[in-house]
Order: C-alpha cells, then structure tokens, then sequence
C-alpha cells in the first residue's frame, strides 16, 4: 500500500469516527429549536447560557435562554460551540 492510500484511509477513518461522535451527542436539548447559520435571532436579554461540563477540548451543544425582543416571550435556541477546557489547553 502506498503512502498516499495510507493518508486517504486515515483522513476518511477520522472524518467517519467525528460524524459518528457528533451524532452520538444526545443531551437534554432535543426539544429545544437548533441554530443554524442566517437564522434571525431577535434577542432582547439573555437570561441564561448552558453547557455541559467536560475536561477534554471538544464540540458540544450549549443552550441559550433569552427574552424575545420581537414577542417579549422567552424563549430558548441551541447551539453547537467549543467547550470551556478548549480556552486551557494548549
């Protein structure tokens, strides 16, 4: 097997096994509206910011709880960010 099979292999293996993780992701947001990029957010107070606790540097799914500034409803949105441990390692 040449060099370049090799890399191809490795590349697709570790791009199979993130898809895999990120969509193993079950948290306490399944009933909670998911960002996506574009979409209008009109957001008068940001009430709260929620994510899980971890110690490795990964992609997890943090929740937002605001004040509609359209409605003045609350309301909530998730979305996916880097964890807080990604800010102390190196």
């Amino acid at each position: 097997m040449n060099s370049r099979a090799l890399l191809v292999s490795i590349a697709l293996f570790c791009a199979s096994s993130t898809g895999i993780a990120q969509a193993n992701d079950t948290t306490s947001t399944q009933n909670v509206p998911s960002y996506h990029y574009g979409m209008p957010l009109h957001v008068g107070k940001v009430i709260a910011l929620n994510e899980p606790t971890t110690l490795d540097c990964e992609v997890i799914t943090a929740t937002m709880k605001y004040i509609d500034s359209q409605s003045g409803q609350p309301a909530e949105i998730a979305y996916r960010k880097l964890s807080d441990a990604c800010s102390y390692q190196n």
